[in-house]
């Protein structure tokens, strides 16, 4: 077998391409057009949430949203240090300061560190205009217990769900929560519009001023008239018919992850030293609760496993295998060096202990096979 296995590819069809080549026939190449309305229709329905708004990507979501709830300069957002820049830069782009705070044991912001952010930036006079917590890893947030640090200050939660679409988490789905909830498409997302994104929200106000800034802020008059700034934010029809066809496929492609996930459990069971990261996830299939399993993880006790992630993740870089540590928390980034920032070492510990590994619905049981066969070889051959 040759070629390289990727951590999580693109999972195309036939189905995908059909859906394609028909949104092309039916002439509507500009942006815009019945398949993003009948996108948008099927993931707010699919989120539990009334209204849902096609976007170039999910972290144009997360501009608009806080640029709704009055994020800009002289405001603080605080949001989890453990998360991709694209989380942070959203901040950044409206002006307003980034805070940080750092994760639970399971990676996703630790409330007890909000509560502690959250008191001393009133107490030092900041006006903070959103809570933004991110679901790492496909796992959902703990946003009734954020939600509650959240209310006791009167301040709104924006909830990062780029990653776990399809995950239900106490009876809710990924994206219920929060006063809007950003969406993303992402190549290498669990499904994918080859790039793209989607704001949900139950607030018609918000869907509204989003739609109307993602499209360059255009007037209802026959010329082009303009009173605020806009943005070219906009999904292309062509991407949203491609994403209804992945939509209808992601139940299955959440159970083909799930498999690698159970897999991953079975095998680490036997390795000592090392635990696959998260958590309870629903992967037995005992509870309806459940991640999406976009990304099975491992993290490594050195001192038990006699190797350390990074040696994992070089030598299966040398078959040509991906894998990548955890998330870089955003705090230690140089770009965001003289940030506040909430911290207690948990982020750190996963960055430095944790290796996301070969997850994608699309590989096939042979490439499976051969990752997991040669992680057993490495960690054998590292204990003897």
């Amino acid at each position: 077998m040759s070629g390289r296995i990727y951590l999580s590819s693109p999972d195309i069809t036939q189905a995908e391409e059909d859906a394609l080549v028909g949104a092309i026939r039916s002439g509507w190449i500009a942006p815009l057009g019945p398949e993003v309305d009948a996108f948008e229709h099927e993931i707010a329905a699919f989120t539990g949430r009334e209204h849902a708004v096609a976007l170039a990507s999910g972290t144009a979501a997360l501009h608009l949203a806080l640029l709704h709830l009055g994020a800009r300069p002289g405001t603080v957002v605080i949001t989890a240090s453990m998360t991709f820049a694209a989380t942070a830069n959203a901040v950044v782009y409206t002006g307003a300061t980034p805070v940080f705070v750092d994760c639970d044991p399971n990676g996703n912001m630790n409330p007890d560190l909000l509560e502690t952010a959250l008191k001393d930036q009133v107490a030092q006079g900041r006006t903070v205009v959103a809570v933004l917590p991110v679901d790492l890893l496909g796992k959902v947030a703990d946003y009734e217990r954020i939600g509650t640090v959240a209310d006791r200050y009167g301040v709104p939660v924006l909830a990062d769900a780029a990653e776990s679409l399809g995950a239900v988490s106490n009876g809710r789905p990924a994206g219920k929560d929060g006063v809007a909830a950003a969406i993303s498409f992402n190549g290498n997302k669990i499904m994918t519009t080859s790039g793209g994104g989607m704001l949900v929200t139950d607030d018609a106000d918000l869907a509204q001023r989003a739609r109307y800034l993602a499209t360059q802020a255009r007037q209802p008059v026959v010329h082009y008239e303009h009173v605020d700034i806009g943005y070219n934010y906009r999904l292309s029809n062509l991407l949203a018919g491609l994403g209804r066809a992945q939509l209808k496929r992601l139940p299955s492609m959440i159970d083909r992850r799930r498999s690698w996930r159970l897999a991953y459990r079975e095998l680490f069971a036997g390795i000592d030293g090392a635990d696959v990261f998260g958590g309870g996830d629903g992967s037995s299939g005992t509870t309806t609760d459940h991640d999406n399993f976009w990304l099975t993880s491992v993290v490594v006790d050195e001192s038990l496993a006699g190797w350390t992630a990074a040696e994992l993740q070089q030598h299966l870089a040398a078959l040509d295998i991906e894998a990548r540590p955890l998330w870089k928390p955003m705090h230690l980034q140089p770009v965001f060096a003289e940030a506040e920032s909430y911290v207690d070492g948990t982020s750190e510990a996963l960055f430095r202990s944790g290796i996301s590994l070969p997850s994608g619905s699309a590989l096939s049981d042979e490439q499976f096979s051969m990752v997991t066969a040669t992680i057993a070889d490495f960690a054998l051959e590292r204990v003897r």
